[in-house]
């Protein structure tokens, strides 16, 4: 999405794959009143009345915002840690985990915590996770 023109927006898609060979093979939104920036919070105070700050939304197949990056209009977006957090995603979703901190895929995951005391035992006796404490484990998938 981006407050430019169609025009625009054919010219950059191009100049991008002329430039680089990657071909931006998905909708891109014109948003000339900016109504859509403004309803998702793009439009700062102190950086721009008129130009929205770079961000970057995950919106899932039932339409829910799962994340969203803001970077400000002086700060150029890390598409290594968009492709990870997209990966993380699809991951926690796929395997009902959460991701440690700078996880990559490939490393261990967090195994939610028990909820009752049986399954604090299983816990215990489960030699397949890395148990850091009885409410926090990793496991490898």
């Amino acid at each position: 999405m981006s407050v430019d023109s169609i025009h625009s927006h054919i010219a950059w898609v191009n100049a991008v794959d002329e430039k680089t060979g990657v071909l931006f093979d998905f909708p891109i939104i014109a948003d000339l009143d900016m109504k859509v920036a403004k309803l998702y919070g793009m439009i700062q105070p102190g950086e721009s009345a008129t130009a929205p700050i770079h961000a970057v939304f995950f919106i899932d197949p039932k339409q829910k915002i799962r994340l969203i990056m803001y970077y400000p209009l002086n700060v150029g977006r890390n598409m290594d840690e968009i492709k990870r957090s997209l990966i993380a995603l699809q991951t926690s979703d796929e395997h009902q985990v959460a991701m440690p901190l700078d996880w990559q895929p490939g490393d261990k995951v967090i195994v939610g915590a028990p909820k009752t005391i049986k399954g604090l035992a299983e816990r215990k006796a489960d030699t397949s996770l890395e148990q850091i404490d009885w409410y926090l484990a990793k496991k490898s998938i």
